[in-house]
């Protein structure tokens, strides 16, 4: 079957020329966007039961722009300045460079992976003398704290913030050709939100291998994967299917 609409779970990016409005163009189909997920604050006070004293850090590990902005909203909450001594290991570019919105980039000690967490393990390991904290969500990769485990380092989770299922009960009579996921969390939503969920002739595209393991689990036909050699982001993969069904 053709395809003509996707819904992707996810915001709708910001930047004007992301690479869904050439998929848009160039393919001549609709795209919708909607976070089947959101995130809400967790409070100073739950941190600080969480026996959690942001003076007690030297590092701070950074894996989202959300660990970004809920490490300094803690921060500003707590009345912590964090000292321009602190150390920011980042998982990725995209998450260094929205860092700047809290911190003068040129004069802190900012360390960057590529896009992996394994790619930053390397660089965590070389200041092992530090004292980390990873702000992160409540639901987190089981391979973080077993990579920071692995490396004998002192480090502390915190839970800044939470990922919470959001109410898609709009979409329930409205249907697409491709679903799109990105997490495991994606897929626990569509299930919660539509327990009689019936896929049909509808395609479901996942990205990562947690998510494709998270789409098995649930049952689901998966149709398009990324990243692969071939197709390293989810646009490449999307293109590559419609191009070859709208023949």
């Amino acid at each position: 079957m053709k395809v003509k609409t996707i819904l992707v779970s996810q915001p709708e990016p910001k930047m004007e020329n992301s690479p869904y409005s050439k998929l848009i163009d160039k393919e001549k189909i609709k795209v919708d966007f909607r976070p089947f997920i959101h995130v809400e604050s967790v409070d100073a006070k739950s941190v600080r039961q969480q026996k959690i004293d942001p003076k007690e850090f030297t590092a701070i590990i950074l894996t989202s722009r959300n660990a970004v902005d809920h490490f300094f909203r803690i921060a500003e909450e707590m009345r912590f300045k964090v000292p321009d001594s602190m150390k920011y290991f980042c998982q990725s570019e995209a998450v260094a460079y929205y860092l700047q919105k809290y911190v003068v980039y040129r004069k802190r000690k900012i360390y960057v992976g590529k896009r992996q967490f394994s790619e930053l393990v390397p660089l965590i390991k070389k200041y092992k003398d530090e004292i980390f904290l990873l702000p992160s969500s409540d639901v987190q990769k089981q391979d973080v704290p077993d990579q920071l485990n692995a490396l004998g380092i002192s480090w502390k989770r915190g839970i800044f913030y939470k990922t919470v299922i959001s109410d898609l009960s709009d979409l329930r009579n409205v249907y697409y050709d491709i679903l799109v996921f990105f997490s495991p969390s994606g897929i626990e939503s569509l299930l919660q939100n539509f327990p009689d969920f019936e896929q049909n002739e509808t395609r479901i595209a996942v990205f990562g291998n947690s998510t494709v393991d998270a789409a098995t689990l649930a049952g689901l036909r998966i149709d398009i994967k990324a990243p692969t050699p071939e197709t390293p982001s989810m646009t490449m993969a999307l293109q590559k299917y419609v191009i070859s069904v709208n023949k």
